[in-house]
């Protein structure tokens, strides 16, 4: 399934039911009077956010989206029923945005967060409100109001703990894949990954969330390669792990390429905590003076947000538990995967398509 992480869509909340125009009628009652009842109010549209859905794709065949209008007043003073509210799941992470103010309606960044982002309209009256000492008899009622219409737009961040950021064929799929349960696609050519991963990461104390994001290039900030669609998924971690393939001409290069790319994107990003992974250890020649050399460099590069450069092959597996260790040292307080699951946990403990 194509992984959606941005779409637009109309909503529209229900239209308010119109109030009724009656009077009353009986066979010894001479004199009756209006009895109109109020309309409904019109249902709201409201988002959800769970992890039962995992992309915005189920919105893409479907692009308007309506709740139900308030039934119409009844005689005997007897008011119509509200519309049913519109519910619609979205992944854990969607910022609403209205998309001709811009302003940012709801960020659904926790489990079964909710907002409403377009209210139904509020009923008519009936006509025997409009009853008083000089009008007796109204002929009239009010009709029932529309409710909100607007375009939205939805974007998808993805919610992690940390995230690896590389170029192409770093082997981020493939250390995601080691470390945690993850099945990433995996291959030996540029853009393998054209998902966002996530897996879980666990020993006897933590749980983190490790995304894999997919590989930036140069211009990405400007939409080059996979672009901006990406780059987002980035904003929200909390560490920013940079791997890097031993095997290229220049690794610090491509580590000053990767920085100015998230630097473009968001200056905050590269004042982010993070830490170096040097990959592909079984490819090369191992050579200390050469490993000195280049961790230098490459701190030089982080000027000083990263103190600890972790050499692995994670193909062959080595060197994976001292990148955990560093991982987990980088988590002393609790993580998104935890409070994710003490979410989602019953509320003795606390509480796609």
């Amino acid at each position: 399934m194509k992984f959606i992480d941005s779409i637009e869509i109309l909503i529209r909340g229900g239209h308010g039911g119109p109030g009724a125009v009656s009077f009353h009628r009986a066979k010894y009652v001479p004199k009756g009077g209006p009895d109109g009842g109020d309309g409904g109010h019109g249902g709201s549209v409201q988002f959800l956010a769970t992890n039962r859905v995992s992309t915005l794709g189920k919105f893409r065949s479907k692009k308007v989206y309506a709740a139900r209008p308030g039934d119409a007043g009844q005689k005997r003073n007897r008011s119509g029923s509200d519309g049913e509210h519109l519910v619609l799941q979205v992944p854990v992470g969607t910022v609403i945005t209205d998309a001709e103010t811009e302003e940012v309606i709801a960020d659904l960044n926790l489990p079964e967060s909710t907002v409403i982002a377009a209210h139904g309209g509020r009923g008519g009256q009936g006509n025997a409100r409009f009853a008083n000492s000089i009008n007796q008899a109204p002929e009239y009622a009010q009709p029932g109001m529309p409710g909100e219409e607007k375009r939205i737009q939805l974007n998808l961040k993805l919610i992690a703990d940390a995230g690896l950021v590389g170029l192409p064929n770093a082997g981020k799929s493939t250390l995601l894949s080691k470390v945690t349960a993850n099945e990433a696609k995996v291959g030996a050519y540029a853009f393998t990954t054209l998902n966002p991963n996530l897996g879980v990461l666990e020993n006897e104390d933590r749980r983190i969330l490790m995304a894999d994001i997919p590989g930036i290039i140069e211009g990405a900030s400007k939409g080059a390669g996979l672009g901006l669609s990406f780059l987002r998924h980035i904003e929200r971690v909390r560490v920013i792990i940079y791997i890097l393939d031993l095997t290229s001409v220049d690794p610090a290069a491509d580590l000053r390429m990767l920085r100015m790319e998230l630097k473009h994107y968001n200056p905050e990003l590269t004042e982010r905590p993070g830490f170096i992974i040097l990959n592909k250890l079984d490819e090369i020649d191992y050579d200390e003076q050469f490993a000195s050399e280049l961790a230098q460099a490459l701190k030089d590069e982080m000027k000083g947000l990263a103190e600890d450069i972790v050499f692995i092959s994670a193909k062959e597996e080595a060197g994976l538990q001292e990148f955990q260790q560093r991982l987990f040292a980088c988590f002393p307080d609790i993580t998104q995967a935890e409070r994710m699951i003490s979410l989602n946990a019953p509320e003795s403990v606390e509480s796609s398509e």
